[in-house]
C-alpha cells in the first residue's frame, strides 16, 4: 500500500478514528521512509489515507445495494487509486478502544453518531448484537467478489 518515499495525506477531523489513523501513519512513517502531510497541504501526495472502517463500509455496501445503484460500489473498496483506507478491517468499537487505551486525544461525538446514522445502519448494529460478526461477513463477500469481478 505504502512505499518509501510516498508522501501520504491525510485528515484528522478528532474524532476516535482520526486520532488512531495519525497515531499509526505517524508510527508507519518513523520506521519507514515515508513523508506525512496533514490534509489541506501545498505538498504534492502520492497515497490519501481515509480513515474508513469496517462498520463504514458495510453501511455503505448495504445501502448501495437496497438503492440498486452499483456505480458507487468501487468507492468502498479498501484501495482505490491512489486512496488507501488502514482502518478498513476493523471495528469501530475496536479502533475506539485503541484510542483510549493508548491515551489519544479526541472528541467524543456519540450523539452526534446516533443523529446522523440512517434506519439502515440502525438495522445493522442491532443484527450486528445479535449475530456478531454479521459486518464482517459483508465485508468479506464484498472483498471476495470485487477480487473476482476484478479478474
Amino acid at each position: 500500500m505504502i512505499r518509501p518515499g510516498d508522501i501520504v495525506g491525510y485528515e484528522n477531523k478528532g474524532d476516535f478514528r482520526g486520532a488512531v489513523l495519525e497515531e499509526i501513519l505517524k508510527r508507519y512513517s518513523e520506521k519507514n521512509n515515508v513523508e506525512l502531510a496533514k490534509l489541506p497541504s501545498t505538498k504534492r501526495i502520492t497515497k490519501k489515507a481515509e480513515p474508513q472502517t469496517l462498520d463504514l463500509a458495510s453501511y455503505k455496501i448495504i445501502n448501495e445495494l437496497i438503492k440498486g445503484s452499483a456505480k458507487n460500489f468501487k468507492e468502498v473498496s479498501p484501495k482505490k487509486g491512489k486512496t488507501i483506507k488502514p482502518l478498513y478491517y476493523f471495528l469501530d468499537q475496536e479502533i475506539e478502544l485503541y484510542a483510549k487505551l493508548r491515551g489519544l486525544k479526541f472528541k467524543s461525538s456519540k450523539s452526534k453518531e446516533k443523529e446522523k446514522k440512517n434506519k439502515i445502519s440502525i438495522f445493522i448494529d442491532n443484527l450486528e448484537e445479535k449475530h456478531p460478526e454479521i459486518k464482517r461477513a459483508i465485508i468479506q463477500n464484498y472483498t471476495k467478489t470485487f477480487a473476482e469481478s476484478k479478474s
